[in-house]
């Protein structure tokens, strides 16, 4: 870190000064421990702050106690001391930068170089937005050198507005991964340059009985949208794209990217909104009298083709601009079309006319078992029962152990039929078609016409790859190796241009999966925080390995009752809500205030400003579901795009701080925000 320039020590009252309205601002401290720093505080406030007896007497106390203790929390090179006061009066507010650090350091190992004392009588002190927000923008060590380099108060307040304003660009916000070369393939390079000397590790990490636990867990949660994709895409294709063929991709397409990838915690399949594009493009063929698969294959082309040209560029980049608000919209979507499907699968038994009612009761049964034992074995890390290598092995095992359970409870009882997993009987294509298909049987007019739904498709891969490759690399999940988004995007390039010419559906990143993959790799704190993540290749290989296997094995496969398969959509739609923000602040809405955690945005927001934040993000969420869910789908992805100039529009709304901290990439810890009792 780039330390302050040299000024003479002690405090000098020309420097004290407001950074913003009743912020008082101590530059160049020199005291050697916390005690000598409160001290040049307490003198300060009996300066230029005006307390009556009780009211002093009271803030002396609590810098007496912070003394003692310590900081509340200490965050980004930032001691943080907040208290709530008894006494009524004017509020404290002071922002030390110190000449030396202090014997104390953040999570990362960085030395304390400021520190924020914030005092009042109110639940939320009237500038801790400031005071969080600044402790945020110190993640970027370029801003910290600002900070610590500016000669006067007004630098100094003139250095955080900058940053602060510049908050969808802002270089804190922004990892090295995403920001554009300048150079033809320059990202692309780097990504290889930067995950290289991690491959070995990569696979080695990956050694363990978590990564078994893991593979086996996602096997099984790989295959049921596989399967379920697969069965639709049947349906939409009328046979030439079905079950076989999205095994099959999705095999193929796991063991490759596990090798290549920049980032292999990503997990490739087919998604909804992939599906659904390709059935349209087979209902569009019909209605202009093509063959489908050679028009599909000229699509694909021209897909691969964009998606190089967007490598070439750096165009990846341009996924910072999707901040926050964007992701955790897009992943709330995903999230609610899982919870959908399973529950209206289970329920629809009930209503179609011809499942049998003791049928649909036991479904019912086996999907709400398996969702429950999946759930209460994966919560079981956190109990005080059991030893901690079995609690951790139950919790690992968790949804493993539900699916073999509750099939093997529908094998006991066999007078009750349930539908099994649709699988074929031998392997081949689903019309029994030949596997190549050749692109040159389209007439010639569908060479280049192609290349205008080819446009869409790639904004539909280019925003579902990265925004799910971006939440898997988000700082909360502790990734230590690096990322590779232009890396990644020219495999799945490579893939539909593969997989075009042989009749497979094409497949992305999937986001729940995705993000499975990561818990089920995590390790996590008494709170459900993610501490640290192995990050490996071996799982995702063996996962897709197995995947190939299975198609050897289809007559077994079809003994897992599909009830067990939406009891597991259930539990990953609702374990990958965990860590959405947005889940977290629609809860507010049923949650007593006086009850309300004591999170970073709510200790430094007003309540009102965070619920209208988050009804514009659930208006923003009830859109995309409407769209997808219309015979306009097709546009989908355009509407994912337009997340990004609502979010750019609502800093119009929002004080540019309160924005900064309700779409911070990075969440603070809570604790810093937390008053002290």
């Amino acid at each position: 870190l780039t330390p302050a320039p040299p000024r003479p020590s002690g405090l000098r009252s020309r420097e004290r000064r407001h950074l913003q309205s009743g912020t008082l601002v101590l530059l160049d401290v020199d005291a050697p421990d916390m005690d000598a720093v409160l001290d040049h505080v307490m003198e300060a406030v009996n300066d230029e702050v005006s307390l009556d007896g009780p009211r002093l007497e009271e803030v002396r106390d609590v810098l007496d106690h912070f003394a003692d203790l310590g900081p509340s929390e200490i965050t980004h090179s930032t001691a943080i001391c907040v208290k709530r006061l008894k006494t009524p009066g004017p509020p404290v507010e002071v922002l030390i930068r110190l000449t030396n650090p202090l014997h104390m350091e953040d999570d990362q190992g960085h030395p304390v170089r400021f520190m924020w004392v914030l005092l009042s009588d109110q639940k939320i002190h009237p500038h801790m937005d400031i005071a969080a927000e600044f402790a945020h923008l110190l993640a970027d060590e370029d801003i910290l050198a600002t900070f610590l380099a500016a000669n006067t108060t007004e630098e100094l307040e003139a250095a955080y507005t900058a940053a602060r304003d510049d908050e969808v660009a802002m270089r804190a916000h922004i990892p090295e991964a995403l920001r554009p070369s300048g150079r033809f393939f320059g990202l692309f390079i780097d990504d290889v340059r930067r995950r290289l000397p991690h491959y070995i590790s990569d696979w080695t990490d990956g050694l363990n009985t978590k990564s078994l636990a893991s593979t086996v867990f996602l096997f099984f949660a790989c295959l049921a949208p596989s399967v379920a994709f697969g069965g639709l895409l049947a349906l939409m294709t009328d046979g030439n794209i079905g079950v076989v063929e999205t095994l099959v991709a999705t095999s193929i397409t796991g063991i490759l990217y596990a090798i290549f990838s920049g980032q292999p915690l990503s997990i490739l399949g087919s998604t909804g909104p992939i599906t659904v594009f390709i059935g349209i493009l087979y209902g569009l063929s019909q209605a202009l009298g093509v063959d489908y698969l050679p028009a599909l294959a000229w699509v694909g082309l021209w897909t691969s083709f964009f998606l190089f040209i967007l490598v070439a560029i750096d165009g990846a980049a341009w996924i910072r601009f999707f901040t926050r608000f964007t992701d955790d919209t897009f992943a709330a979507l995903i999230s609610l079309i899982f919870v959908y499907e399973a529950l209206n699968d289970v329920i629809g038994a009930f209503r179609d006319g011809v499942t049998p009612p003791a049928s649909a009761l036991f479904g019912m049964v086996l999907a709400v078992g398996t969702f429950v034992v999946a759930s209460q074995l994966s919560a079981i890390r956190r109990s005080a029962f059991l030893r901690r290598g079995l609690r951790e092995f139950l919790a690992d095992f968790g949804p493993t152990i539900a699916i073999l359970t509750l099939s093997a409870a529908a094998l006991l009882l066999p007078s009750v039929a349930v539908e099994s997993l649709a699988a074929p009987d031998t392997f081949g294509t689903t019309s029994g078609r030949a596997w190549f298909v050749n692109p040159f049987d389209a007439p010639k007019w569908v060479w280049g016409a192609a290349a205008i739904p080819a446009m869409l498709g790639a904004i539909l891969v280019y925003l579902d790859q990265n925004i799910t490759v971006r939440l898997v690399n988000s700082p909360g999940n502790q990734l230590k190796k690096g990322s590779g988004y232009h890396l990644d995007m020219s495999i799945v390039a490579l893939l539909i241009a593969g997989f075009s010419l042989v009749g497979l559906p094409w497949t992305v990143a999937a986001t729940v999966r995705s993000l499975n993959h990561v818990r089920s790799l995590a390790t996590t704190d008494e709170r459900d925080n993610i501490t640290s993540v192995i990050e490996t290749r071996t799982t995702g290989f063996s996962i897709h390995v197995l995947m190939g296997a299975s198609l050897l094995l289809l007559p077994t496969l079809k003994l897992i009752p599909m009830p067990v398969l939406f009891g597991l959509f259930l539990f990953m739609g609702i374990a990958s809500m965990r860590g959405n923000q947005f889940f977290e602040r629609v809860r507010l809405f049923l949650i007593d205030p006086e009850q309300y955690p004591t999170t970073h945005y709510l200790r430094a927001i007003p309540p009102r400003v965070i619920a209208t934040f988050t009804i514009i993000q659930a208006t923003g969420l009830a859109v995309l579901w409407a769209v997808k869910a219309s015979p306009f789908a097709v546009l989908f992805p355009l509407f994912i795009a337009l997340l990004v100039p609502i979010r750019l529009a609502m800093t119009k709304l929002y004080k540019p701080e309160h924005l900064a901290l309700l779409d911070a990439e990075e969440l603070p810890n809570e604790e810093a925000f937390r008053e002290t009792d």
